[in-house]
């Protein structure tokens, strides 16, 4: 082939590619233009809806927190309220947070008879009106209520052990699918006294038309505890915010166990001030009885003499204000 015909050729296709070139080239550029300008509109379009979802989810948690915070106004309003109505519980109530099933007429019926006998007893081994009267008053109004408030003590601590158990029950029930009625309706039956009986009564209120939290916040007039305030809040916040409440129990779950090991670190701690207290306070009885033994007739004299009766009324009230005093010292609210 000659070469004039080739390079002939060769100029005929690039002058081709480049008249093909002029003609094609401002529509690529529009298509690449129009690509860039699209690819654009799409990456605002995607952080408009990327500000808006942050927007959203800013707004939520804005609306949960306020939500959050009302129900805690709410539950504080109900806490001062309940505060009120514990400062001024009836003896129906006392009774019935001490687990017993008598009526406040037969209360005042045992006192009668516990004032009487300490009455009638000093005054048959030849003692004094004013013994046998202090110690009707003793018998009488001191001797029951001391032991309602031991049964209403030893009543909560039964339930303050047994209340993390039923906790992590209704964690492991709400995890495995039940809703919280079905949980607590397993330990309104199955659970442990005094738990099950308290549990039972928050069921029965649910079928009086009360709602779950309602019913929940019931058991702390029955057992005026912190830790069931605890999970009434709990209880209440879930109901009205949401939230994980398997999650949320089980936590109160740990922090009553936490709560309860450093119960128990405190009273060991204190339990040599507290035998201090006792051995100080029974020293006066003991040695009233030790000098009895060996002396009758030198002690009787507080027992049958006016200015006996006296000294032991005002050797009373110091007493009493120092036993006061030192159990003050020694116990300790966690």
């Amino acid at each position: 082939m000659d070469m004039t015909v080739l390079l002939v050729v060769v100029l005929a296709a690039i002058s081709a590619g480049a008249v093909a070139w002029g003609v094609l080239f401002n529509r690529l550029e529009t298509d690449k233009r129009i690509e860039t300008r699209v690819q654009r509109v799409k990456a605002a379009e995607t952080d408009r809806m990327q500000v808006k979802a942050s927007r959203d989810r800013v707004a939520e948690l804005t609306k949960r927190r306020k939500n959050v915070q009302d129900s805690l106004k709410e539950l504080e309003r109900k806490q001062a309220e309940k505060n009120a109505r514990e400062a001024s519980v009836n003896l129906k109530t006392r009774l019935v947070q001490a687990g017993l099933s008598i009526e406040p007429r037969q209360f005042y019926i045992f006192s009668a008879v516990a004032g009487a006998v300490g009455f009638f007893l000093p005054f048959l081994f030849g003692f004094g009106l004013l013994v046998s009267l202090g110690s009707a008053i003793v018998f009488g109004a001191g001797l029951p209520r001391f032991v309602l408030n031991f049964l209403l003590k030893r009543r909560q601590k039964k339930f303050l052990e047994e209340f993390p158990n039923a906790l992590d029950v209704m964690v492991r029930s709400i995890k495995s699918g039940l809703p919280l009625n079905d949980s607590l309706r397993l330990i309104a039956s199955d659970g442990q006294e005094p738990v099950k009986s308290e549990f039972r009564r928050a069921v029965e209120s649910q079928k009086m038309g009360l709602s779950v939290a309602e019913s929940c916040a019931r058991i702390s007039l029955t057992m005026p505890l912190q830790e069931v305030n605890f999970f009434s809040i709990v209880i209440a916040i879930q109901a009205q915010a949401g939230g994980n409440l398997s999650e949320a129990l089980g936590n109160l779950s740990r922090v009553l166990r936490e709560r309860k090991k450093m119960r128990s670190k405190v009273s060991a701690l204190s339990m040599e001030a507290k035998a201090s207290a006792a051995i100080i306070g029974a020293l006066p009885f003991i040695v009233t009885l030790l000098v009895y033994m060996t002396s009758p007739d030198y002690i009787m004299v507080l027992f049958t003499d006016t200015r006996g009766h006296i000294i032991l009324g005002v050797s009373g009230v110091w007493m009493s204000f120092g036993i006061l005093m030192m159990r003050n010292m020694i116990n300790f609210d966690i």
